[in-house]
């Protein structure tokens, strides 16, 4: 199974298993885990969640092969379109727990996520214009209110990879641990979470969210909307046949 799940204690456990592909996210893996967090919101024995992947790997992101091929699909029917709406409207406390790249909505994720614990060796890209498309996730509205504007021009605009200690000097993660402490700390907070009461967390992280939750949703459709148009424009073409072929692509050729 490319996503495992593990239900103990009060505690779903999502998991990136698709180390071969650096847990590169397909179609089907989005599916699962839409629906093991929409499941959670109605099952009593889960309390909290943790999402995290290998040691060696957080996740990669986009599964690019597998992703054209379903570029046909309406955005907000695909089920990538299914997993953001599942994470964001999580009434739960959900952890992440991120070792390795985290790269694209690897990223993008987190910002929906309510703690947050990176391992020493994670790194962090949202290379969305490198590949001639624009942010998701709501993250162009969220991460320039997290690290402020500049430095989040400088992330989303460049693309280029951070590493876990600037990732917490800005504010995108609250911890930074050796990687091998990195899962038993994420669940020993989740167990914390898990033993207080649901209804505390349930209403505390609402009144945190519902100020802005409008916003965020019609951030997220406004950026579906241009992420699809531009999924199917040449610069986006190019980019990728470049990376299949690996080559640098070329985009001076575009206005």
């Amino acid at each position: 199974m490319d996503i495992l799940t593990n239900k103990s204690n009060g505690i779903l456990t999502i998991e990136f298993n698709r180390p071969e592909k650096k847990n590169a996210i397909t179609a089907a893996m989005y599916q699962m885990m839409a629906d093991a967090l929409r499941e959670a919101e109605s099952d009593a024995a889960v309390r909290a969640i943790v999402i995290t992947g290998k040691p060696e790997v957080f996740t990669a992101g986009n599964d690019l092969d597998d992703f054209l091929k379903n570029e046909s699909a309406e955005v907000g029917d695909r089920p990538v379109a299914q997993f953001m709406r599942a994470l964001n409207v999580a009434s739960k406390p959900v952890v992440a727990a991120v070792a390795g790249n985290a790269v694209g909505i690897g990223t993008t994720m987190l910002m929906h996520c309510d703690l947050v614990y990176a391992a020493d060796n994670a790194k962090f890209a949202m290379p969305f214009t490198q590949l001639g498309l624009c942010p998701e996730f709501a993250s162009s509205m969220l991460f320039p209110q997290m690290v402020g504007y500049q430095r989040a021009a400088e992330k989303l605009l460049l693309g280029e990879a951070f590493s876990a200690e600037e990732a917490y000097e800005m504010g995108l993660v609250s911890r930074v641990l050796p990687v091998n402490d990195l899962l038993p700390f994420a669940h020993g907070q989740a167990a914390k979470l898990a033993a207080l009461p649901a209804s505390s967390l349930r209403v505390t992280k609402r009144l945190m969210k519902e100020s802005q939750a409008a916003a965020v949703n019609a951030r997220m459709l406004e950026e579906n909307k241009h992420f699809g148009e531009m999924l199917v424009a040449k610069e986006a073409k190019e980019a990728f046949t470049a990376f299949f072929e690996k080559r640098r692509p070329d985009f001076t050729k575009f206005a």
